[in-house]
C-alpha cells in the first residue's frame, strides 16, 4: 500500500453563532481562519447554511475572510445551487476572488435543504418545475467565464464609460476553481466530465457495497475516468480529525463523547438512499497517524481537508487544528508552503 503525501493541508469549519449574538460566533470563525493562515494551513473553508446558526451567504464571508489573510485559499463547501441565481450567485463570487486577489475556492452541491420552509421565500412561481440540480451549477460556471452577452456590437452605457456587456467584475482564474460535493458514483461522474474539481468529505452513497472505503474508492475511479484528459484532477478529501494530545483531561472527555455520539451512524448504510459515514478520527496524534497512513483512499489524493465538528469553541478548534498541523501532517508529507 503506498504512503499518502499531502501537499495541501486546510480546514473546513461551520462557523457557529449564538442566536442572541451572532457577530461574537462570526468574528470567533474570521479570527480561526487568521491563526489557520499563521500556522502554516493552505486553505481554511466555510460551510453555507441556511436556518441554522451558521453562515448563509459564504461570498460575504469570504469577502471578509480575504480583507483578514492573505496568503490561505479561502474556500466554501457547499453551497446549495438550488437557492442561488447562477448570475447572481456569479457576480457575488467573482467580487469576492478579486477582493481576495484571487483565493476563492467555491464549492457547491444539488438539493435544497429546508426546502418546504424556504422554496417559496426564494422563488416567485412554482419553483418545484425548475432545474435546480447540476444544470444550475453549469450555468454558474458559464458566467464565470465572462463570456460577452448580446451580439458582437452590443454595448451598455454608463457615466464615464461605453463597454460590451458581461459578468463584472470578471476574474478570469475563478472558473478552475470551482469544487463540486460529489457523493454519488453521478455526481462524482458529472464533475469529472465537466472539469471541475472534486470534493469528497466523510458521507458517500452505498452503491454496491455496503463498506465506506470501497465506495469512495469507487467514487474517485468514477471522477478520474470521466475528466478531460488536458484537464489536472484536484480532489479534496474531507476527514473528521480531532486529536487531543495537547487538550486538557475535560476536553479530552468531549471530544470522546462527541465520537461515541456519532458512532452508530458508521457500523450500517442509513436511510433510503444507503448513505455510508467515516468513522470519526478521534484520540492522540500517533493512532489517528496509524488510521490515516492505513486509508486508501488517502494515498490516492494529495489535498486533505481537516473536518471541524459543529458547536465547538474557537480554543478546542485552535487546539485541533495546532495538533493536526503538528504532529499529523508533517507525518503525511505535507509541508508549510508545499
Amino acid at each position: 500500500m503506498s504512503l499518502p503525501g499531502i501537499t495541501s493541508l486546510a480546514f473546513l469549519t461551520p462557523g457557529n453563532f449564538a442566536d442572541d449574538d451572532p457577530y461574537q460566533g462570526l468574528e470567533e470563525t474570521l479570527r480561526l481562519f487568521e491563526y489557520g493562515e499563521r500556522i502554516g494551513y493552505d486553505g481554511a473553508w466555510i460551510r453555507q447554511r441556511h436556518l441554522e446558526h451558521g453562515v448563509g451567504s459564504a461570498a460575504v464571508f469570504l469577502a471578509a475572510a480575504g480583507q483578514r489573510t492573505e496568503r490561505v485559499e479561502l474556500g466554501t463547501a457547499v453551497i446549495p445551487i438550488g437557492y442561488e441565481s447562477p448570475f447572481r450567485l456569479a457576480e457575488d463570487l467573482s467580487l469576492a476572488d478579486v477582493l481576495s486577489r484571487g483565493r476563492l475556492q467555491a464549492g457547491f452541491s444539488t438539493g435544497m435543504p429546508h426546502a418546504e420552509l424556504l422554496g417559496d421565500l426564494v422563488y416567485d412561481g412554482d419553483w418545484r418545475s425548475f432545474d435546480l440540480s447540476y444544470g444550475r451549477v453549469a450555468r454558474v460556471v458559464e458566467n464565470l467565464r465572462g463570456g460577452y452577452l448580446g451580439g458582437p456590437d452590443t454595448v451598455i452605457h454608463s457615466p464615464g464609460n461605453t463597454q460590451r456587456p458581461r459578468l463584472q467584475p470578471y476574474s478570469p482564474g475563478l472558473v478552475d476553481r470551482i469544487w463540486y460535493g460529489g457523493g454519488s458514483l453521478r455526481s462524482s461522474r458529472w464533475t469529472g466530465g465537466n472539469g471541475l474539481n472534486l470534493l469528497s468529505g466523510n458521507i458517500v452513497s452505498g452503491e454496491g457495497t455496503d463498506d465506506f472505503t470501497t465506495a469512495q474508492l469507487n467514487l474517485l475511479t468514477a471522477y478520474r475516468g470521466a475528466l478531460p484528459r488536458d484537464r489536472p484532477a484536484r480532489v479534496a478529501l474531507g476527514r473528521v480529525i480531532v486529536p487531543y494530545d495537547s487538550a486538557d483531561a475535560a476536553t479530552r472527555a468531549r471530544y470522546r463523547e462527541y465520537a461515541a455520539g456519532r458512532h452508530a451512524r458508521t457500523l450500517a448504510p442509513q436511510g433510503p438512499k444507503r448513505m455510508l459515514f467515516a468513522p470519526d478520527l478521534v484520540g492522540p496524534a500517533e493512532r489517528i497517524l496509524e488510521r490515516l497512513t492505513a486509508d486508501p483512499v488517502l494515498a490516492r489524493v494529495s489535498e486533505l481537508r481537516v473536518e471541524l465538528p459543529y458547536e465547538f469553541r474557537r480554543a478546542e478548534y485552535e487546539q485541533i487544528l495546532h495538533d493536526v498541523r503538528h504532529l499529523i501532517a508533517p507525518e503525511l508529507g505535507w509541508r508549510p508552503g508545499g
